[in-house]
């Protein structure tokens, strides 16, 4: 009786010590482990801060922003001289290339010849005009004259009828010479407005940029004809501004908007290049579903039009709480998350915010510190015991 009491007496003081006397150790572990091992083993991860950036992954090709032709406005004309190539900067106004103004002079001489000889006709149409007009006059005195006699008697009737035809023939010579005088100073306006021309098209066979740019191709070549219906003689990429035009899925084109940075990479260069949303496209492809996004390029000279790059796009950035991806189940009620205290599963419907890789923030529901079941969530129940494993142990 005085030993069973002891014993009772070293229970009590092992539980109350926490402490295993070695005669109980045979006994007593076996139990302990054996009700560890019954429990499962669920991997938890903690409920920490972490920055987060939300991105959108796009592909695509590097393009011009703007491309510029440079075509002839004179047809038919020799190109002479080129003073541009492919790769050179160029300033709006610079001459890239001449034509040949063989022609041009020689078209030039003739009309001032013709000018010349229009003046001269008019000159003389001018004289003509002067004798003709004073027919005119000396014909209506006379008819004037016969009209007056003949009424007294002192002139026939026929001498009268023949003094009216005389002046009205003499007024249609002077109405004649004013016409062909004012057609003659019309065809001095005719050769006048064609050497105008000629002097525009003399000031064109000097070929400009009409904006600074880079040179991406040259078509002219000495000694061609120049003709502006066939391909540009020169193309230009404005300003030498280059972007890179990406395809998106019609999921993530809604979440872009112009002015959200991005980080490019491009075949061949060593770090990334920076840039920016500068257009979404209105549309999506049926065919593909995919949208394109236009993202300039910070850095222009350090990318090529027609290269392939990539971009990852900024969508938003947040500094706060942040779970693993695969921690979060969504069901009926919502989006929730399972948290294990003291061994027992808690069900927590949470609020999330931005996703960034395998890490989604928290806005509520959670606090820093709560362990989570990391993976498996799915097979767990709320108010399920379990053995949680942290997560750096199982790496």
């Amino acid at each position: 009786m005085l030993r069973r009491r002891a014993r009772t007496l070293d229970v009590i003081a092992v539980l109350t010590l926490g402490l295993v006397p070695l005669s109980a150790t045979a006994e007593e572990a076996p139990a302990t482990q054996a009700n560890s091992q019954t429990l499962p083993s669920i991997v938890v991860a903690p409920v920490e801060e972490k920055n987060l950036v939300d991105l959108v992954v796009a592909t695509g090709t590097i393009k011009a922003v703007e491309e510029i032709y440079v075509q002839p406005q004179v047809e038919g004309l020799q190109i002479s001289t080129l003073s541009a190539d492919v790769g050179d900067e160029v300033k709006e106004g610079q001459v890239l290339a001449t034509l040949s103004t063989d022609s041009l002079v020689l078209q030039k001489g003739q009309l001032e010849a013709s000018r010349a000889q229009s003046l001269a006709s008019v000159a003389q149409l001018q004289a003509q005009l002067l004798e003709a007009r004073a027919s005119a006059d000396e014909a209506t005195s006379q008819r004037n004259r016969a009209v007056t006699l003949n009424a007294k008697g002192s002139v026939s009737t026929a001498a009268a009828e023949q003094a009216d035809a005389a002046a009205k023939s003499a007024l249609a010579r002077l109405k004649a010479a004013e016409q062909g005088i004012i057609a003659a100073e019309a065809g001095i306006k005719v050769i006048d407005s064609q050497l105008a021309n000629i002097e525009l098209n003399l000031t064109r066979t000097e070929i400009k940029t009409p904006a600074s740019g880079l040179i991406a191709t040259r078509n002219a070549k000495v000694g061609a004809i120049a003709s502006a219906s066939g391909q540009p003689l020169f193309t230009l990429i404005r300003a030498g501004e280059v972007e890179l035009v990406a395809d998106v899925t019609e999921s993530d084109i809604l979440k872009i908007k112009p002015g959200q940075k991005a980080t490019i990479r491009v075949a061949g260069a060593s770090e990334p290049l920076t840039g920016s949303v500068r257009l979404v496209s209105p549309t999506v492809d049926q065919t593909t579903r995919l949208g394109s996004v236009r993202i300039s390029v910070d850095e222009d000279a350090k990318a090529r039009a027609g290269m392939y790059g990539n971009a990852e796009i900024v969508l938003g950035e947040a500094a706060g709480l942040a779970v693993p991806l695969s921690a979060i189940t969504a069901d009926k009620d919502g989006v929730i998350v399972r948290v294990v205290r003291d061994g027992t599963v808690h069900q927590v419907k949470i609020e999330t915010g931005i996703q960034d890789g395998g890490f989604i923030e928290v806005k509520s529901g959670v606090a820093k510190g709560d362990e989570v079941v990391a993976k498996a969530g799915a097979f767990v129940r709320n108010g399920d015991h379990v053995n949680p494993v942290k997560q750096a142990q199982t790496q």
